[in-house]
């Protein structure tokens, strides 16, 4: 059995969070219909923050209000506690994504908070969210490394998903904050799902800071579902059109991997891909291209500036022969 991918499109929420530029609400709106456009089914949308610490995520209500309701699309929003998700729930929002980072340094500096503190609000978030009906996604941050306290060891990072798990959310994500990670801690930090009924879903969020982000998205997809560290054969892997985003909280955390390129190279590494398959990979770039002239920066992806590249190779068979 083969690990099946699913991507989420989180380019309108962390694509935006760390630019100097913010969008208004119709300028984010249209960014998710020609996402939806090129593909997209699982987006995360907005993120129910204080907009006066990202204001680049303000009017998220709007936002979610002006987004279209279609089968098959679900729409995530972030949240750091009660709050948020008591925002969420009265959007659109069919998923919460609630933040929890594995180092106290890390979660004091940014919101005044240990980690044990964190995972209450998460448990607080949590039963908001399910009692209206909502997933629920914990995503553990600078779980790869930390920009204040430094490496983070695996063991560091078990303890925090024991006490996540107890939330039962649908869903556990290592997140690479800072883009420090290398293919070795993917397959590590998978490991801790191995043989625990308690996680349901793992879900990945890479950063390319290093140029690593594509090596560990392909570990990822090539996890062995036999060994019990993909549930259910399933791995979510987060991307940003363009490869635009950050995190306005860690110095130095540049844009997330690409989703044109990482559709690019599942393509080619012939990774099944959840349904309904891989997106337009072309009208992906040139939605990237579009969100950088709004944005006025420059897209990180390569494919916006390259294009794709398969359509235009010939089919080669297995022995390296032309068809």
């Amino acid at each position: 059995m083969s690990t099946t991918v699913e991507i989420v499109e989180v380019g309108p929420r962390d694509g935006l969070q760390n630019e100097r530029r913010p969008l208004d609400v119709d300028t984010r709106v249209q960014l998710i219909k020609r996402l939806i456009g090129q593909g997209a089914r699982r987006i995360e949308a907005v993120s129910f923050v204080r907009p006066d610490r990202v204001p680049q995520m303000g009017g998220a209500e709007e936002v979610m209000a002006g987004v279209p309701q279609m089968p098959g699309v679900s729409y995530i929003g972030l949240v750091l506690n009660r709050r948020g998700a008591e925002r969420a729930v009265r959007t659109a929002c069919t998923e919460v994504n609630i933040v929890v980072p594995v180092t106290d340094e890390f979660s004091r500096r940014n919101q005044n908070l240990s980690v044990a503190e964190m995972l209450d609000h998460a448990a607080a978030a949590s039963q908001v969210a399910r009692g209206a009906g909502l997933r629920v996604s914990v995503t553990l941050a600078v779980a790869f490394g930390c920009p204040f306290s430094g490496p983070v060891a695996t063991d560091e990072v078990a303890r925090v998903v024991q006490r996540a798990v107890e939330i039962e959310p649908d869903e556990i994500a290592f997140a690479d904050t800072i883009g420090v990670g290398v293919p070795r801690q993917v397959r590590a930090l998978a490991a801790l799902a191995a043989g625990d009924d308690r996680v349901r879903k793992l879900r990945f969020h890479f950063h390319n800071t290093r140029n690593t982000g594509y090596a560990n998205a392909v570990a990822a997809a090539h996890l062995d579902p036999a060994a019990g560290a993909v549930p259910g054969g399933v791995i979510a892997l987060d991307a940003s059109v363009g490869g635009f985003g950050g995190c306005p909280f860690a110095p130095s955390a540049t844009g997330n991997i690409a989703t044109e390129d990482l559709a690019y190279v599942l393509r080619g590494e012939k990774v099944p891909v959840a349904d309904p398959g891989l997106p337009d990979i072309d009208g992906l770039a040139r939605v990237g291209s579009w969100l950088g002239e709004q944005l006025k920066s420059v897209p990180q992806g390569m494919l916006a500036r390259a294009g794709d590249f398969g359509p235009r190779v010939r089919a080669v068979d297995e022995e390296g022969a032309e068809k």
